[in-house]
């Protein structure tokens, strides 16, 4: 009866399998074109998948071991009951292969049932507490089916109850496994995140044959302004290119991205997964009444849906999301960086901000007069631009339109009409002059570097503002830029590029580290070195680390300096936002709490006295905390603390001249 009934059902399922993957990619389809090399991506997605895939979900080591063992055996065994069970090719040699392919599988989905035992809040339940069972049941079943195979049982053993029996557990599993891989259920990220691989929208981010490692892209993709066919941001999901409908698809629905979400975590109405769960509803066509994730904080489940020609975001009723939740994303990458998908969140977010900004002109709060401030003076807080040296005054910063070139660009930044930041810059200034650095400032010719508005979502504001810095800085030479500011050095280093503007640029950690090793300053050891207790702690900026990958620069310089760096929980790649980033607190979503208050209770777990950073956007919200709290210092200024200038030698004065006796008769 097994010899009948197995290839039936393997054979329709994989044919429903098909018609399922049809409408899949007729769904993404949608989507607008998008250039991707088929061929290549398909080759290199098995490389993908197992290397650059694998490094991101080792991170939990749990399910990493346990995803190997389950889809690793997943894979060997549903290709080998294909043949050993549907073309009938009854070698003992396949037999056991088969037989060790589901005890891998069966092995590993023990592990799963025991996570689902007692889930963490962030994994999505519903369908997916079902899908250890079905795992279970399909690699017990094709075991048990495959013992005659292997010749360790006899061929009729246990007869037309058996047969039945199992004929049920394989119909059950392989209806979860290969149909609901393509039609929808826990399995469809298998199928849709392959592809998604090997389509992905930045290829960079893998490995290559010819490069051993992956590149770090996280600049924003620019908008044609010129192209009157193509849409200003993302107004309904089939405004999004198809292989971003095709990676939203992929969602597994683990929820790492929702629990490192700093505006979720303060009752924002943002929770990362669930936007992707919401655009895929729309691709599709839905409520989300079938969601069994967490929801947006403070938004019951059940009153929002769409479909793919449908708006995501309107203000007439209920859509697909709300626009606060659009606004409420710092853009930190946290859920980025986290997803073992590589699914690209913030670019979602942006494209859909763009819509609202460009085509309604709807930035809620503080946003509109933000970005009419940049049109009008080049900054967004409406200071008068001819203010912009001032902090300067008595420091006789030479001019690059003096000089012509230089070495080094300082790129000042907006920082230079805030008068907390002003000290920053000038602790910077004071160590480039006694390192004797050749640079020079741009002064009045500097303008925004644009970063705001991109977040914001007014690309024509951020293209404006970028051509007349690239115009500007095309008069003059000089090797590099060094930023003190991680939002004007990653917009410099990787989003003035597509509009022509290619330069070296530095974040002043890293110059400060260049320094410190070339032996062009001599510092001595900060008090700090020698504190009993307290000491310093360390806050990684967004777009310093997670955009830039700088997380060793600032460590390195605070090591150079005596001062050992006593680590929070959540550092590094995993460090907390400060709230400060993607425009939030200009949009100021509320929530029930504040991020920068969530990050400095982090700080305060270390016990230290002092918190150094290296962002003034992260200085002012860490300095917004109401006190008792640590004193916040930058990188640049913990280093002017301890510099040991070169004493010059006093000029003895001349002797007077001696005066020559008058004879007085």
């Amino acid at each position: 009866m097994l010899n009948i009934l197995l290839p039936i059902l393997l054979f329709t399922a994989l044919a429903l399998a098909v018609l399922g993957a049809c409408r899949r990619v007729m769904l993404w389809r949608q989507g607008r074109p998008a250039q991707v090399d088929l061929i290549r991506g398909l080759l290199a997605m098995p490389r993908r998948y197992l290397v650059d895939l694998h490094h991101v979900v080792e991170r939990d080591r749990y399910m990493s071991k346990t995803h190997v063992a389950t889809a690793g055996g997943f894979v060997a065994a549903a290709v080998l009951a294909v043949l050993v069970h549907g073309f009938g090719l009854q070698s003992r040699i396949l037999g056991w292969a088969l037989l060790a392919a589901t005890a891998c599988m069966f092995v590993g989905a023990l592990f799963v049932a025991k996570r689902r035992r007692n889930p963490p809040a962030r994994l999505s339940k519903g369908p997916w507490m079902r899908l250890p069972k079905s795992l279970l049941m399909f690699s017990a079943s094709f075991f048990i089916a495959t013992l005659p195979v292997a010749g360790i049982l006899p061929e009729n053993f246990g007869g037309w109850i058996l047969a039945a029996v199992l004929a049920v557990g394989v119909a059950w599993g392989v209806s979860e496994l290969f149909f609901g891989m393509t039609w929808g259920g826990p399995m469809k990220h298998a199928f849709a995140g392959a592809l998604h691989l090997a389509f992905h929208r930045r290829p960079e981010r893998f490995r290559t044959p010819f490069n051993a490692s992956a590149a770090r892209s996280s600049g924003l993709k620019a908008l044609d302004l010129n192209d009157s066919s193509a849409p200003l941001g993302v107004e309904k999901p089939k405004d999004f290119t198809w292989n971003q409908l095709l990676g939203f698809d992929a969602c597994v629905q683990c929820g790492r991205c929702e629990a490192m979400c700093p505006a979720y975590a303060a009752g924002q109405p943002l929770n990362p997964k669930k936007l992707i769960q919401d655009m895929v509803i729309g691709m599709a066509g839905g409520t989300d009444a079938r969601y069994f994730g967490s929801p947006y904080p403070g938004k019951p489940i059940g009153e929002h849906g769409g479909n793919a020609h449908s708006p995501i975001v309107s203000f007439e009723g209920k859509a697909l999301v709300d626009a606060e939740t659009l606004w409420s994303c710092t853009t930190c990458r946290a859920c980025v960086e986290e997803c073992p998908m590589m699914i690209e969140h913030v670019d979602a977010i942006v494209d859909m901000r763009r819509h609202l900004t460009l085509e309604k002109g709807a930035t809620p709060n503080k946003g509109a007069e933000v970005l009419d401030n940049l049109i009008a003076t080049d900054n967004p807080n409406g200071f008068n631009p001819v203010n912009r040296m001032n902090w300067a005054a008595d420091l006789d910063l030479p001019l690059i339109a003096s000089k012509q070139h230089a070495d080094v660009l300082f790129w000042v930044g907006d920082g230079a009409f805030d008068m907390r930041n002003q000290r920053t810059l000038r602790a910077f200034v004071k160590v480039l002059k006694a390192a004797k650095v050749d640079f020079a400032v741009l002064g009045l010719e500097e303008r925004d570097s644009g970063d705001v508005a991109r977040r914001l979502g007014d690309e024509a504001t951020f293209q404006q503002l970028a051509k007349r810095n690239i115009a500007t800085l095309s008069r003059y030479r000089f090797k590099r830029i060094v930023t003190c500011d991680p939002h004007s050095f990653h917009v410099l280093k990787n989003e003035y590029g597509a509009l022509g503007g290619k330069y070296t640029v530095f974040h002043h950690s890293t110059f400060l580290a260049e320094l410190m090793d070339s032996q062009a300053l001599n510092v001595g050891q900060h008090p700090l070195a020698f504190q009993q207790g307290g000491g310093l702690t360390y806050h990684d900026p967004c777009y310093l680390g997670r955009y830039n990958g700088e997380y060793e620069a600032p460590r390195k310089v605070l090591k150079a300096i005596g001062i050992e760096v006593k680590e929070m929980e959540r550092a590094g790649f995993r460090a907390r936002c400060c709230g400060g980033g993607g425009g939030a607190p200009i949009t100021d979503i509320p929530g029930t709490q504040r991020i920068p208050d969530m990050r400095m209770a982090d700080i305060k777990t270390t016990g230290a006295e002092v918190v150094a950073v290296g962002c003034p956007q992260c200085t002012a919200m860490l300095e917004g905390v109401v006190a008792p709290r640590p004193e916040v210092k930058d990188i640049a200024e913990l280093v002017a603390e301890v510099l040991i200038e070169t004493p010059v030698a006093p000029v003895k004065p001349s002797a007077a001249p001696k005066r020559e006796a008058v004879e007085v008769s």
